[in-house]
């Protein structure tokens, strides 16, 4: 051991005294000619100690300054901040009895600049200064389709099979009656709201969609907290949601598609292409990707790295393909994930996965940047905050009312179907993406951002409280007739 010190100590010697040496013959040779012009301009008189001292500092606080302030160090430090903040948060929420979305939720509107924008806005203006949003604009586009491709692969199709009748009153009922109120509150505040040049076939039928979305992935949480999710209750909720999601996805594609469309034959065109792109995922990609993928694959108990970057090729390939159509990348991803393979566990392995980095990394990004958008202190007038409250108020009877009712209608006892009604009514973080992209195209000003983003909050809160006010006096969980499970 001892031999074995010595000789590198010989050896490290060797080297550094070698480096050392041909540094000084270089920086010797470099004098002689490219700093001879320099050194007559100087004075030749050394420098004091003082003197070095000060330019010492002066360089070593310009460099940090230098290191500090560029593109990536930014980067990271937002991502620090972002993911230390919406963390805590999460925890904190969680223990409160609400879910880990609602306090990453409004973590992201507090870092923006309804609060730390107020409250210290030099250090606002550093952290999130503008020239440095646009890659954390991608990073949350990204999250967003691993999201997104993570809640196609949660939708149990057989389950929707067998609450067909149920899941597809209930579901639309609840899309269709808050859609209606949302297009009709539109004639109302367009004028006063919408962002300038948005028309109001556009306006009316995105305020439509933000009455009508459900958090699928967040009501799927809510009811396993709550251990309902594998009572008659939870599931069919959980049918209910799956339906309620694709339908007002599709209705959004469309909407999308008419917003961005320059022409009628335009829309057109793109809903044919929407039309030829789904059918092909779903009759050619999807029984091949079992092919692509081998059986021994499927069955492994994780997966190699093959076959991580052939789903991550299909997730890549379908978000292009809708970005292209012209309905948003996150469609695509969307429907990459309902055509996952279901054999050997194979979606839920690939789930871990996915939501590990996408709810760690990712997602947190998204809720900042929508929050950097949401601006309350826009609202500044009673007349604002009555909107908002109108507009809370509006959402929540469609959403909860329609579903209650439908429920009602399909043989459920009045408790069971507001319960079901509370449930359907979470937005969480499926309204948000909806907003923003309403955002994106110009269609939602500033101002009625923030009050629907302010809804998408109210009403996910008050999901946990509802539950427990509409099952307050049960001796148990009921079923479907309201009979206690036993």
């Amino acid at each position: 051991m001892t031999r074995t010190v010595q000789l590198y100590l010989v050896i490290t010697s060797i080297g550094l005294l070698g480096i050392f040496a041909i540094l000084r013959m270089g920086n010797e040779l470099r004098s002689t000619t490219a700093a001879a012009p320099v050194a007559a301009t100087i004075a030749d008189r050394p420098a004091t100690p003082a003197e070095s001292d000060a330019t010492f500092l002066s360089a070593a606080t310009a460099n940090l300054f230098h290191n500090g302030t560029s593109g990536l160090s930014r980067l990271f430090l937002q991502l620090f901040v972002i993911i230390a903040a919406t963390s805590l948060a999460g925890t904190l929420f969680t223990k409160l009895g609400q879910p880990a979305v609602v306090g990453e939720m409004i973590t992201g509107i507090l870092l923006g600049p309804s609060l730390f924008g107020l409250v210290a806005p030099h250090a606002f203006g550093f952290l999130f200064a503008p020239f440095t949003l646009e890659p954390l604009r991608l990073f949350s586009q990204i999250g967003v389709c691993l999201f997104m491709f993570a809640v196609g692969m949660e939708l149990d199709v057989s389950q929707l099979r067998r609450q067909a009748q149920t899941a597809i009153l209930v579901s639309h009922s609840s899309i269709v009656i808050p859609y209606l109120l949302g297009v009709t509150l539109a004639l109302f505040i367009y004028q006063s709201l919408a962002k300038p040049g948005a028309s109001f076939t556009s306006f009316a039928l995105f305020m439509g969609i933000s009455m009508s979305i459900t958090a699928f992935p967040v009501l799927v949480r809510i009811l396993k907290d709550r251990n309902l999710f594998s009572t008659p209750l939870g599931a069919t909720a959980t049918a209910c949601a799956a339906v309620d999601d694709v339908t007002a996805w599709t209705i959004l594609a469309f909407v999308v598609a008419i917003a961005r469309a320059t022409s009628v034959g335009a829309a057109v065109f793109s809903f044919a292409l929407v039309v030829v792109f789904v059918s092909a995922m779903l009759t050619l990609i999807r029984p091949s990707l079992c092919r692509w993928l081998g059986p021994t694959e499927l069955d492994r108990p994780e997966p190699d790295k093959s076959t991580l970057a052939i789903v991550l090729a299909v997730v890549l390939a379908s978000a292009f393909c809708t970005e292209l159509i012209g309905i948003h990348a996150l469609f695509g991803a969307f429907l990459a994930g309902v055509i996952m393979p279901r054999a050997g566990g194979f979606r839920e392995k690939l789930a871990v996965r996915v939501e590990t980095i996408s709810s760690v990394l990712l997602l947190p990004v998204f809720f900042v940047f929508t929050g950097l958008r949401t601006q309350i202190g826009l609202l500044n007038t009673p007349e604002d905050w009555m909107i908002c409250g109108v507009i809370i108020a509006v959402a929540t009877l469609g959403k909860l009312g329609g579903s209650a009712i439908a429920a009602r209608i399909t043989g459920m006892d009045g408790r069971t179907s507001w319960q079901l009604g509370a449930l359907m009514n979470t937005r969480g973080l499926m309204e948000l993406i909806a907003l923003n992209i309403g955002y994106d195209l110009g269609i939602l000003s500033q101002r009625i951002f923030a009050m629907l983003v302010i809804m998408a909050l109210v009403t996910t809160i008050m999901t946990g409280p509802l539950l427990a006010l509409f099952g307050k006096g049960e001796s148990g969980i009921q079923d479907l007739r309201g009979q206690p499970i036993t």
